[in-house]
C-alpha cells in the first residue's frame, strides 16, 4: 500500500515531521510518499489561505497519483478535501476530519487546542462540516496572535498543556485534539499531563487512510463526480482529470 501525504504548506520541516509520524503509524503496512507545496504559503492560517491552498493541493494530488492507494491532506483545516473526494477515485482523508471522527469514537465530548486565535473560526467550521458540532466544546488558544510556527511546540508547550487541562476541567472534554501541523507529534509527549485522551491528527489521518484503502471500495460510476469540462490555466494533470468522462 502507498499513501500520498500532501502538505499544502510550503514548510518542508513540517512535511518531514509529519512523514516521520506517518511512517511510525504505518510500519511495514504502507509506504509514505510525502509532498510539500512549492507555492502558496509557508503556513496556512485562515479560511482565505485555505481556499487558495486547496487548489494547490488538488494539483499536487493530480500530478502524483501513479501507484497511490490513498491520500492524506496534511494540513489541519483540510484544504481541498471536499473537492479532492469529488475528483479522485481513491480514498482522501483530511487531518481535521480524521481527528474529529476519531475523537467521536474515543469519547463523548471533544475540544480542539491550537496555538493561535486566528485559526478559531476556520477550525470551528471544520468541526461543523463533520456533523459532530453537538459534541464539540470549542477551540482553545493562547491570546497571542504572533507565533513562530517553527518554535511553537517549545515556546508554547506549557500554554498548550494548560489549555488542554482547561478544556477538560471547564468545558467537560474527555478528548483533546491538538490542531495544526506545527503541533504534529506533541500529543504523546503531553498525554501524561492531560486527564483526557489527546489526539495527534496526522496519526489519526494515516490510520484512517490505511483502513479506507484496505476496504477496496468501488469508485467507478459515482453520481457525485463532476461533469467533464475543459479548463484554462490549470496544471496539465489536473486539467486532464477534470476533462475525463465518468466511467459507468
Amino acid at each position: 500500500m502507498r499513501l500520498l501525504l500532501v502538505n499544502p504548506n510550503m514548510t518542508v520541516a513540517m512535511t518531514d515531521k509529519m512523514a516521520a509520524i506517518a511512517r511510525k503509524i504505518a510500519g511495514s503496512r504502507a509506504e509514505i510518499v510525502p509532498l510539500t507545496a512549492q507555492r502558496g504559503f509557508p503556513y496556512i492560517a485562515s479560511r482565505a489561505e485555505a481556499q487558495i491552498a486547496g487548489g494547490i493541493a488538488l494539483e499536487m494530488i493530480a500530478e502524483n497519483l501513479d501507484g497511490i492507494d490513498a491520500v492524506v491532506i496534511a494540513a489541519f483545516g483540510d484544504p481541498g478535501l471536499a473537492g479532492a473526494r469529488e475528483l479522485f477515485d481513491l480514498p482522501v482523508v483530511g487531518m481535521a476530519e480524521a481527528a474529529v471522527m476519531t475523537a467521536a469514537m474515543l469519547g463523548e465530548r471533544f475540544s480542539v487546542v491550537t496555538f493561535s486565535p486566528l485559526m478559531t473560526p476556520w477550525y470551528s467550521d471544520c468541526v461543523e462540516d463533520t456533523g459532530l458540532a453537538s459534541r464539540f466544546t470549542g477551540v482553545c488558544t493562547p491570546e497571542t496572535r504572533a507565533v513562530d510556527v517553527t518554535r511553537v511546540v517549545t515556546d508554547l508547550r506549557g500554554d498548550l498543556v494548560d489549555l488542554a487541562n482547561q478544556a477538560v476541567r471547564e468545558d467537560g472534554a474527555d478528548v483533546v485534539i491538538l490542531g495544526g501541523a506545527p503541533l504534529a507529534g506533541l500529543a504523546p509527549e503531553i498525554a501524561d499531563d492531560v486527564p483526557a485522551i489527546v489526539i495527534d491528527p496526522i496519526s489519526a489521518a494515516v490510520a484512517q487512510a490505511m483502513t479506507l484503502a484496505s476496504l477496496q471500495v468501488q469508485f467507478a460510476g459515482r453520481t457525485c463526480k463532476p461533469a467533464a469540462k475543459s479548463s484554462v490555466g490549470l496544471s496539465p494533470a489536473l486539467a486532464e482529470i477534470i476533462a475525463t468522462e465518468t466511467v459507468q
